[in-house]
């Protein structure tokens, strides 16, 4: 499966003069939790709501604070046409839980652990139908008949 085929949503993202009062806006109104931090097309940070209460509110910073100022980089980042299990090594080396995803040097979505873990769960659900229905139904095949000589 391709990198880009896991992303839920488009990307959003912020400049990186823009402040943390924009970046809690654009979250809520895109209704997402990560917003890269963009120089141009491309990802040079990401901001997490995380990222706003513990480096901004925590901290007392004025909401006019730019989001570069807090934000984590740099912004690690995958081909969309990567192939997933790419994204797990990604994901292990560099403890991180967003991946910029890139088409052509363009960031176009944000793929998250969360994404991984619903396609898991769904890939998982599919895979135990057929050892559910076994231990619920049993089996039903044609009983073999036994002739005694």
């Amino acid at each position: 499966m391709r990198t880009v085929n896991a992303v839920r949503r488009s990307g959003v993202g912020i400049a990186q003069d823009g402040t943390v009062r924009q970046a809690a806006a654009i979250m809520d109104r895109a209704g997402v939790g990560s917003l890269a931090v963009l120089d141009g097309d491309r990802p040079v940070g990401i901001v997490t709501d995380r990222d706003l209460v513990r480096r901004v509110l925590a901290r007392g910073l004025p909401d006019d604070a730019r989001v570069d100022a807090v934000m984590s980089s740099p912004a690690v980042t995958i081909d969309a046409d990567a192939d997933l299990h790419d994204a797990y090594g990604l994901f292990r080396t560099n403890a991180v839980r967003r991946l910029a995803v890139m088409w052509d040097g363009v960031f176009v979505g944000m793929l998250t652990i969360d994404d991984l873990l619903i396609d898991l769960a769904a890939d998982l659900s599919d895979l135990s139908r057929p050892v559910t229905a076994e231990a619920i139904f049993g089996h039903h095949d044609t009983p073999a008949v036994v002739v005694a000589s």
